[in-house]
């Protein structure tokens, strides 16, 4: 496909200069720069690049500009070139219109001129929407290539490793696509060999693992460090933040996860009431902001490892990988989330990964295609989904246990959903059975109120219900409640029936049992599973381990 284009428009020659300058010595050796002095000139240059087939990525445009303004432009460029991120250039006199352009044509961000020095005012946003649009748009940005078919719960989970750590990748699936069917077969691959993962340089991944994947991309798997100051267990919102405060303060840090950074979080299409970002922003976004920070800092990101046990080793802590080795710190947070509980219903074990998925990531709604969809849950995250669904989906289903939804989710998407016409929501239902062979074929929805039930065809169904926190490898010493969550602070008098706590002082806020053990975000008992809340906790957590240190 060659490189994608950056389209930079405006009236003025020098200022359009100037910026086709500043892009190509940061972009140059990754897009190639486009300018146009007119709003005409660029209409132009966009539809030849798409009877081309030639992607746009992005689309730098003034707003003072005669003839044509800017917003005008960027509105007709969005039939020409869907998908490219938008930029308004205005002066702060046009604030107001540039606000306005955010709900009007989808505007994603306005500058305002001058952007001197554009190594702090310009890059780091358009860093940020290139980032974006080549994870929505992997063919155009990868050699990477995965071979395997639609229903393989092992492709799915191979899928969503690499989209959740932003490894963009090619799909082919055997049974549809000629190129999938003739790599399998230069491959020698048989069902039992599916996914193949590959990559520019090395050998054929078969069914590989995630932590074979990671290992194969070059991604960080081991410690650097004999020791750190802190160790983090989980890279969601508590844990990035944590990373970001402890490495930025001078502790040697280091974060263990054992999927992708972000957590639950990353998954959300769109996260909108985020302090500071009236637009909202994705779940993408915000950790791919949050990693670079930690990045920043100087923080280590150890990724596909699991933590099954943890250590006391007076004066030290350890925390143990399945399979072998091990991370020692002199403090350690949990920060490990929660998980979506499962469905308990007929035949829904044996088609989760066919069709069944717990969680969604944005980018699963455009395999959704004209499709019916069945969604089941009631909190922001399956609201949030059933939107970004529609997008795509024919018709979206959400399946509510309760009444209605104003117990369980924010009204700012209450609003949002009732106002779509492809989202039908069924009160007082839960899913009774799950039907097919291969795959997701049809589900039974059961009236809570009456039991009667309705078999309704779906090949995709969503679950996002409760929270349950893996906590079990924290091991007998680690206070938990009755559904796992750990006890920290205050709480430990309440539930600490053999008064395990072994120091005079008292606990620190988010300390468990174990002096030196934290936990911060949605794993710590009556927490308040939201963003905010959790990045909070993950920076008091820092405050409370420099305490501790200050004591050992």
């Amino acid at each position: 496909m060659g490189k994608a284009t950056i389209l930079s428009v405006d009236d003025d020659p020098q200022v359009l200069a100037a910026i086709a300058r500043d892009l190509r010595g940061q972009y140059g050796d990754r897009y190639r720069v486009v300018p146009a002095s007119s709003g005409a000139d660029a209409l132009a240059v966009l539809s030849r690049l798409a009877l081309r087939g030639q992607p746009v990525a992005l689309i730098a445009a003034d707003q003072r500009m005669p003839k044509m303004t800017g917003i005008d432009l960027l509105d007709r460029a969005r039939t020409l070139v869907p998908g490219t991120k938008m930029v308004l250039l205005t002066a702060y006199a046009d604030t107001d219109v540039a606000i306005q352009a955010i709900n009007d044509i989808g505007l994603d961000y306005y500058l305002l001129k001058p952007w001197d020095p554009p190594a702090e005012r310009l890059f780091p946003v358009l860093d940020g929407l290139l980032d974006d649009w080549e994870h929505e748009n992997p063919e155009h940005a990868t050699d990477v290539r995965v071979v395997g078919h639609r229903w393989s719960e092992r492709s799915h989970e191979i899928k969503t490793f690499l989209a959740r750590n932003h490894v963009p990748y090619r799909w082919h699936d055997v049974e549809t696509d000629e190129e999938g069917a003739r790599l399998a077969g230069l491959a020698g691959a048989g069902v039992a060999d599916l996914p193949l993962v590959l990559v520019p340089e090395g050998d054929v991944l078969r069914g590989p693992s995630t932590l074979q994947v990671a290992e194969a991309l070059g991604l960080r798997t081991r410690a650097e460090q004999p020791l750190y100051d802190v160790c983090i267990v989980g890279a969601g919102p508590a844990g990035l933040a944590a990373a970001v405060y402890a490495a930025s303060e001078g502790l040697r840090t280091v974060i263990v996860e054992r999927e992708a950074p972000g957590g639950q979080a990353a998954q959300s299409a769109a996260i909108e009431n985020y302090l500071g970002f009236p637009k909202g922003l994705s779940g993408f976004d915000l950790t791919q902001r949050a990693s670079a920070q930690v990045a920043r800092f100087g923080a280590e990101v150890v990724l596909a490892q699991d933590v099954v046990a943890y250590e006391r080793r007076d004066p030290v802590h350890a925390v143990v990988f399945e399979g072998g080795g091990e991370i020692e710190a002199r403090a350690v947070i949990v920060a490990t989330g929660v998980s979506y509980r499962r469905l308990e219903a007929e035949g829904v074990d044996g088609l989760t990964g066919r069709g069944i998925y717990y969680g969604a990531n944005a980018s699963d709604a455009a395999q959704c295609q004209g499709d019916e969809v069945l969604v089941v849950g009631a909190a922001n995250s399956a609201g949030q989904a059933a939107l970004n669904l529609a997008r795509f989906a024919k018709r979206v289903t959400m399946a509510v246990r309760g009444p209605s939804l104003e117990a369980s989710m924010s009204q700012y998407l209450i609003e949002r959903i009732n106002a779509e016409p492809a989202i039908e929501l069924r009160f007082g239902t839960e899913v009774a059975a799950a039907y097919g062979d291969d795959h997701l074929e049809a589900v039974a929805l059961a009236d809570r109120a009456t039991g009667a039930t309705e078999r309704v065809p779906t090949t995709w169904l969503f679950v996002f219900i409760g929270a349950s926190p893996r906590t079990d490898w924290l091991g007998e010493d680690v206070v938990r409640d009755e559904h796992g969550f750990v006890a920290t602070g205050q709480d430990l008098a309440a539930l600490d029936a053999s008064h395990r706590w072994p120091l005079a002082r008292a606990a620190f806020g988010l300390e468990t049992s174990v002096p030196g053990l934290f936990a911060a975000g949605d794993v710590r008992r009556d927490s308040m599973k939201r963003v905010a809340s959790a990045v909070g906790e993950g920076a008091m957590a820092i405050y409370q381990v420099h305490r501790y240190l200050a004591t050992t």
